[in-house]
This record gives C-alpha cells, structure tokens and sequence, in this order.
C-alpha cells in the first residue's frame, strides 16, 4: 500500500499526520503548515481515505503497516506520530508494534480502549452517506440538502461532503471506499492490540465536551502507555484541533519541544 502524502518540509525532526474517519490530509492543512515552522511534515491519507488506495481490508494493523511501509519509503527511520481519532488508534498500533520507530506520540481526543456497539454518531452518518446516490446528484448543495434528514450539524456535512468529487459525464462519486468503511465500523471501534507497552513519551488531549477519553479510561491508558499525561481543552469536542487550533499547536508543540 503506498499511500498518498504530502510533505510540508524538510528540515528538523519528522512528524507523520493521521487524520481521522471520513477525513483526508487537507484538513489538517493549518497545523501541517505551523508544524513546518520546526518539523520535517508529512500528513498522509490512510488507505481508503482522500487520495490513498482503495483496499477490501482495513484494520488498525494493516493501516500501522501502511505507515511503516510509507516510513521505509521516505527512509524515515524514526518519527514523531500525531493522529485524530481513528488517525489517532493508527498512531498508537504504530507505536505499540514498532516502537524503535516512533520518538514521540500525540493522540488526540481517542482513547486506546473498545468502544461500545450501540447506536452513535457515526452510524447516523453512515445511514446518512449510504442513502446518497452521488452519480444522480447535480450539486453539492442538493447533496447536502438530502444529507440534512441524517446530518443535523452543517460543519460536520461540509467535511462528510468534501468526500464528493465531480466525475466525467455528470454527478459525483465518493473519494472515501464507502462500503469498506461501513463494513469495517466495528474493526474500527476496537482497541489497540499489543504484546507490550510503548514506554516512550505520549500526550493524550481531549476536548472537555467530548466522552471520546473518559476518566474510567485511566487504567486501559497507562497500561499500555505508562509515559502518557493528559491536557483538556476547555469547550471543545471530538474536532478540538479545528475548534481552537492555536490552543492545539501550542500544547502539542510544548509536548514535542520538552526533553523527555
């Protein structure tokens, strides 16, 4: 799997980006381009994901393989790794299987645990994006009409939606493997799997308004990250690195700075 990239720099220490479900490497664009200011920046789309491969497989194994082989590619030897949400579980499985590789890790707003199979957010979604027929659609803006029923937020459709692109002949299609996505949900709500613990540095942050990292998670946490520590950020939720950037930069960069 060779996935797609984009390199923001050269100089100083790697960073590797992961973004989360449904996203791509665009919309970590503003952190990419501040994290440039000190580190050598790769973001990456994750296979099914933005520009990447399409595979029928998708596990937090396969997609740590992904990174490594990217690493191996790039002759990155070690890296710092920050990762979103399903971003941030890639990250953590890379770290757990190859920890000679990683300097330091950044998980933010995902906890290293198996989440539930009730109902969510993320089924609404999926419900939503799965009654879309992308070829019949002649706008965004009818795209995004019909997404509403599903939908309520109009920040998270405009990011769902950013998966449409415009084909030849009229319509759209997705960029996201849609049905490898919905197929793989349950895979993608499990825990980390690991022989050991990584014992190098971690920093877990977590949105106040968001249940992603709760307190009951300490345990699950420190067992397999005994070096982690964790920062909130008052009146955030799950996309806390998009609701106060600044806020974000400045303590994942404190973190990536300090002496270990």
């Amino acid at each position: 799997m060779k996935l797609n990239f984009k390199q923001y720099s050269s100089a100083g220490e790697p960073l590797i980006i992961l973004h989360g479900l449904f996203g791509n490497l665009n919309n970590w664009s503003w952190h990419s381009r501040k994290f440039a200011e000190r580190y050598a920046v790769y973001a990456l789309d994750l296979r099914n994901h933005g520009d990447s491969p399409h595979a029928p497989d998708m596990s937090y194994q396969l997609m740590a393989e992904d990174v490594l082989q990217f690493m191996d590619d790039q002759g990155i030897s070690k890296a710092n790794v920050l990762g979103h949400s399903m971003g941030g579980k890639v990250a953590m499985q890379l770290a757990l299987i190859a920890p000679q590789r990683v300097m330091k890790l950044v998980v933010a707003d995902i906890a290293p645990v198996q989440y539930g199979d009730e109902r969510g957010e993320h089924d609404e979604i999926f419900d939503g994006l799965c009654a879309l027929n992308p070829a019949s659609l002649s706008s965004r803006t009818s795209a995004d009409h019909e997404l509403a029923k599903w939908v309520s937020d109009e920040i998270v459709r405009q990011f769902l939606l950013s998966n449409l692109v415009r084909r030849e002949g009229g319509g759209f299609q997705w960029r996201i493997n849609l049905p490898v996505l919905k197929a793989s949900y349950p895979a993608l709500r499990a825990k980390p799997v690991a022989d050991k613990p990584f014992v190098g540095p971690v920093l877990f942050v977590r949105g106040d308004l968001s249940d992603y990292i709760k307190t009951a998670h300490k345990d699950e946490v420190l067992a397999l990250f005994p070096d982690a520590s964790i920062k909130t950020i008052m009146q955030t939720g799950h996309w806390l690195h998009a609701e106060k950037p600044e806020t974000f930069h400045r303590i994942v960069d404190d973190f990536l700075q300090a002496d270990s």
